[in-house]
């Protein structure tokens, strides 16, 4: 179905997987296409109760963007490119109402780390490293990266991360707050799996509003607790919410519809 990306489903967690090793799983258009039409069908499907996103191989969650691609581009061209990449991948991801897990398994860079940092969370294997080396081609981060990495690492991390165009390792990226856990290679998938799986015994639909709550802090004119209370009020007429005080009420464990 797919050119560039794997897909596999399982217990409830679907596993999107970047596959173009012999190009580091760098991003080009067509694979971002793909990205988009597989998160889509995964929100889509009331069996995915979370999403884990990784690269193949050992090397590259995803080495960056495919830079053959645009290196001609005109300005307004650089624009729409950032514009359609940021509505089809970064911000569609960001704001899916299905949990987004990145495993990241070695180099993040570029649009690989903004990949990433659209996720809702990340964890790395030791030997990730990641980045935004975009100022060293004379260009800038076009998928968010500017955006993001001060949110999760703050303004004075993120400058110097950007301006530098170094790369950070799994361990100083733990320290910044930028991934969750970091982990052997080998123990990686098994840790996303585990963290799905604590996921999928809550409640999708609460899981979908908490999601857009959080996000709303980050909105430019959003009141993020005007937004809360609008989510928290809406879960009241769920049949999770029903469902979820029941089974407390009756000391035992919840069966969420996903309703």
């Amino acid at each position: 179905m797919y050119t560039n990306i794997l897909t596999s489903q399982d217990n409830g967690i679907t596993t999107i997987t970047i596959n173009r090793p012999s190009k580091l799983n760098a991003l080009n258009k067509e694979t971002i296409q793909e990205l988009h039409a597989a998160f889509r069908v995964a929100d889509l499907d009331a069996d995915t109760k979370v999403i884990i996103l990784t690269g193949s191989g050992e090397k590259a969650f995803v080495a960056g963007a495919d830079i053959s691609e645009f290196a001609s581009f005109s300005v307004t061209e650089g624009q729409q490119l950032a514009a359609k990449g940021q509505e089809l991948l970064f911000d569609y991801v960001a704001n899916l109402s299905t949990p987004v897990i990145a495993a990241v398994n070695g180099f993040a860079l570029g649009g690989g780390l903004e990949l990433a940092m659209a996720a809702h969370f990340r964890i790395a294997s030791e030997n990730a490293k990641m980045g935004l080396p975009e100022v060293s081609l004379g260009v800038i981060p076009g998928y968010g990266g500017t955006q993001r990495l001060p949110q999760l690492i703050g303004k004075g991390r993120a400058m110097e991360m950007i301006m530098t165009a170094g790369m950070i390792d799994a361990n100083q990226a733990l320290q910044y707050g930028l991934i969750n856990y970091t982990t052997t290679q080998e123990e990686l998938i098994p840790l996303a799996t585990k963290l799905a799986g604590k996921i999928t015994r809550n409640s999708s639909i609460a899981i979908g509003a908490a999601i857009k709550a959080v996000n709303a802090v980050y909105e430019d004119g959003v009141n993020g607790y005007q937004v809360e209370i609008e989510q928290f009020g809406n879960c009241f007429g769920t049949e999770d919410f029903k469902e979820g005080t029941q089974a407390f009420l009756e000391k035992r464990k919840a069966n969420f519809p996903g309703k």
